[in-house]
């Protein structure tokens, strides 16, 4: 394969935790995390061409009860907040807010432990974390992109994002 000459794309690569229980570094594995809801998405897509609006689930709607983005010190908690989120069918909705560190400027470490960043609650639509030097590579600054996944109980189970920006000052 020849060598890209203009930057408009890499091969980066993501650390994904399989199917396996493994975690998995490769450039492949960037995908991985988002297969289920992009293949319940298409099927999904297809139920709306065919069945009434009644009868097809629709997507979740994610509703931040914050800015997107905000400004922390290190040592403070930050408090994320999606309580506004509905559904328009009135399915059940489950949460899910993880770090996607390869996105940010504040380098995370997942030692042999696999978590980067443990955000207390993940899986509920209140949840918090404390920004600590546990983890981190010098100088501890920089940001941080924070995923909230919400899926409804519908089906197929369709997902939708909101992503928070935490900008780590000194």
């Amino acid at each position: 394969m020849a060598q890209e000459t203009r930057p408009i794309w890499t091969n980066a690569q993501d650390e994904v935790l399989g199917f396996d229980n493994r975690w998995h570094t490769t450039n492949h594995a960037t995908i991985w995390r988002w297969r289920e809801a992009y293949q319940n998405d298409f099927a999904a897509r297809m139920d709306w061409t065919i069945k009434p609006y009644s009868e097809a689930n629709h997507p979740p709607v994610p509703k931040l009860d914050h800015p997107a983005t905000l400004t922390v010190k290190k040592g403070q908690r930050v408090e994320l907040s999606a309580m506004g989120s509905t559904d328009p069918d009135g399915d059940a909705l489950s949460y899910e807010w993880f770090v996607y560190a390869e996105a940010g400027t504040r380098v995370l470490s997942n030692a042999a432990t696999g978590v980067m960043l443990d955000i207390k609650n993940a899986d509920q639509p209140k949840a918090w974390f404390d920004v600590t030097d546990a983890r981190v590579m010098p100088p501890g600054t920089g940001t941080m992109h924070i995923i909230l996944a919400v899926t409804d109980h519908g089906t197929p189970r369709l997902t939708r994002y909101k992503r928070v920006i935490v900008n780590v000052v000194p």
